[in-house]
């Protein structure tokens, strides 16, 4: 059964879609959190439905300034707003009559992955962690991929953006991809999910903000790979991705120090894990097997 659902976090409203499972509860229960730019109808809820099926409530969201949920400037990839959704997430949750509110977990689908990781490590009602396909950032990885330099001179290109709006401008948008040209996600990879049909949302918009690139080359998530124990956590990863890297993956596991586990698949592309089969289906079950021995 699904119900769309809405509840509030720090006064921004967010529309989400609550699955729960057949049989009578209460249930454990799980929030998900996905890739950058994603929407509830995507790749949030492909993973939601699934893992219902296999007797979790599920819930699966739009993050603040995305899809139906409300907040500005719209398209805006907001790091400390998205952890204050999860939580809110977490606390709606615990109403439910459904759920049972001592056993709930956090996935997180690319990067998602590293939301999830970070939020689960300092929030004791988690117990109990999932990433697929995870882009797990570190300030210290993207410098390393720029070379100290080019990373100031980016900041610095960011810093001025953002300066002004400080004075009263507009935020300027980029599209979130394009198959060639600028683009928060540039290539055919990503304009192969979110450029074509597969990724469908009547709520989903080709635009971000120039700003929300920022966040990313300096947001840290890798350290709740350092917190997280002694809770439970799991890692599951294409053995090839191009844009969250299978290294990265490999550290936040590495660095994880409760009951772990890491699980490769042999995919070529990183949207595999967001639909294609087996792949989709091959996480599922490395999830559920998962969450049934630890949640």
């Amino acid at each position: 059964m699904i119900e769309h659902v809405e509840f509030a976090a720090g006064g921004v409203t967010l529309a989400g879609d609550l699955r729960t499972p057949p049989g009578e509860g209460p249930h454990p229960a799980l929030v998900l959190t996905g890739p950058f730019t994603g929407v509830k109808e995507q790749v949030t809820g492909t993973y939601a439905a699934r893992l219902a099926e296999a007797g979790y409530v599920t819930l699966a969201f739009d993050h603040r300034n995305f899809g139906a949920s409300g907040g500005t400037p719209r398209h805006h990839e907001d790091p400390q707003g998205k952890l204050d959704d999860l939580r809110a997430a977490v606390s709606y949750l615990r109403a439910r009559p459904e759920v049972d509110g001592g056993r709930l977990g956090a996935v997180g689908i690319c990067l998602g992955g590293g939301y999830a990781l970070r939020f689960a490590a300092f929030d004791p009602r988690v117990k109990v962690f999932a990433g697929i396909a995870g882009a797990y950032n570190t300030p210290y990885a993207m410098r390393a991929g720029m070379t100290p330099a080019g990373y100031e001179a980016t900041l610095a290109a960011f810093t001025a953006e953002l300066e002004r709006q400080d004075q009263g401008a507009a935020p300027e948008y980029l599209p979130a991809v394009a198959e060639s040209g600028e683009a928060a996600m540039a290539g055919d990879e990503p304009w192969a999910y979110y450029g074509t049909g597969r990724s469908a949302a009547p709520t989903w918009a080709n635009e971000v903000t120039r700003a929300s690139v920022r966040e990313l080359i300096t947001v840290d998530n890798m350290i709740g790979a350092d917190f997280l124990g002694p809770k439970p956590g799991l890692v599951v990863h294409g053995v090839v991705d191009r844009f969250c890297s299978p290294e990265g993956a490999e550290e936040a596991y590495k660095r994880m120090d409760g009951p772990k586990k890491i699980v490769w698949l042999d995919t070529r592309l990183h949207i595999d894990l967001y639909d294609t089969e087996p792949h989709v289906t091959r996480a599922v079950e490395e999830t559920t097997a998962f969450l049934r021995e630890h949640l």
